[in-house]
């Protein structure tokens, strides 16, 4: 089989970190990046989880979200529209 190199830049400590990972799974680096290579050419598509942990902007977009009055519930359309009448939400 021929094969060809790819170089890419990234942290030694990215770098260490995934071989790491590689080898406690039982793969080489190259065999994982081979097989995620192969499935992008095949499916077209980018696949990778984010992590779970949200990032310092998301943690301040949901506080201030929890902190914004909310409007109340409306059982009739002109019942919302008499509430955003007689509250200026600026």
């Amino acid at each position: 089989m021929k094969t060809t190199t790819i170089n890419i830049k990234t942290t030694p400590e990215v770098k260490a970190g995934a071989q790491q990972v590689a080898r406690e799974l039982g793969f080489s680096l190259s065999s994982l990046i081979n097989a995620y290579l192969r499935d992008l050419t095949r499916t077209k598509k980018v696949s990778f989880e984010l992590p779970e942990i949200p990032n310092e902007a998301t943690l301040q977009a949901l506080k201030e979200a929890e902190e914004e009055p909310t409007s109340p519930t409306f059982t009739s359309a002109s019942e919302a529209i008499d509430w955003l009448h007689n509250n200026d939400m600026e």
